[in-house]
């Protein structure tokens, strides 16, 4: 009698060690295909742009120097241009502007979210800041819309769409993500500083502008280049207040264009092959390069802070 229940424990062992064998190996198997499919992903997107982008210049004809320099885009006339430098420098005026906006206001944000906020005062900020984080564009934009470019028109004149109201837009936009990720970045500071601080007779606001914040540049660096990343994609929002004309603005209030509204409004009414279809992908092979810069210096920041 004991040996048959001593044989069936050695069974319910074994037979619980090859479950727990399979399951870790099937565990591996989902977490491998998931990487794989990931790179994949990656990879086929980038290589589908880079054949479609380059296109424009080795099958179309176009030359490089004229599309990055020139600022003549007709591609509907006998003679057609396709000088891209509008659309290239509103990308990057609107995503630079914003984030010089947007760097103080959220690191001060997150400052008071974790240095200075009594704890309700936490409490009641954190889910604001993560439903404005989950706002759709759309809505961002229709705001825009509906009230900023009418606010614009009246106090300065002009149509009200404009170089201004994309900024601000989008400034408004990528706050919450910049005052989240710089408010993550402080909290993850080791107490040790702020008790070493306060021991030798600093003040709170010497404590924070003299070592954390210092201590904190990495993670700050990263909050401001992964809203700019954001920034610099964004389409539907700016497409609805920056009014999308091809010339360059003189002035903040000034109409004018991105690559991503240009590709929004052009790329369903061109033909897939024609000049005017691979310079948009062009565009968009642009703007991937502009986003794997960015994830880099995200890598790099990060690489720092762990050092």
């Amino acid at each position: 009698m004991q040996r048959e229940k001593r044989a069936s424990e050695r069974l319910v062992r074994k037979s619980r060690k090859l479950s727990l064998k399979n399951s870790e190996r099937s565990g591996k198997i989902i977490v491998y295909t998931a990487a794989f499919l990931t790179v994949l992903a990656t990879l086929a997107v980038t290589l589908f742009l880079a054949q479609q982008g380059l296109q424009s210049f080795y099958i179309s004809g176009i030359p490089p120097l004229e599309f990055f320099t020139s600022t003549d885009w007709n591609p509907a006339s006998g003679d057609p241009s396709y000088g891209a430098l509008v659309f290239i420098f509103g990308s990057l005026a609107v995503t630079l502007a914003s984030a010089i906006i947007v760097a103080p206001l959220g690191i001060g944000a997150a400052i008071f979210m974790t240095e200075i906020a009594p704890s309700w005062g936490k409490k009641v900020l954190q889910p604001v800041i993560e439903i404005l984080v989950g706002i759709p564009s759309v809505i961002y934009g229709y705001i825009g819309l509906t009230v900023l470019v009418p606010f614009i028109r009246e106090q300065f004149g002009g149509s009200g769409y404009s170089l201004l109201a994309g900024i601000i837009v989008v400034s408004v936009m990528i706050l919450p993500t910049v005052t989240t990720l710089s408010a993550d970045s402080l909290n993850r500071l080791p107490d040790g500083l702020r008790s070493s601080s306060y021991a030798l007779g600093a003040t709170r606001w010497q404590t924070i502008r003299r070592v954390l914040l210092p201590a904190a540049i990495p993670g700050l660096l990263t909050a401001i280049i992964l809203g700019m990343a954001r920034a610099i994609g964004e389409a539907l929002a700016i497409q609805m207040v920056i009014g999308n004309t091809e010339q360059l603005p003189g002035s903040l209030l000034d109409p004018t264009a991105t690559m991503t509204t240009i590709i929004t409004l052009n790329m369903g009414h061109t033909t897939f092959g024609s000049a005017e279809n691979n310079v948009l992908w062009t565009l968009g092979l642009i703007l991937l390069v502009i986003s794997y810069g960015l994830v880099l210096a995200v890598r790099f920041l990060a690489a720092r802070r762990k050092v």
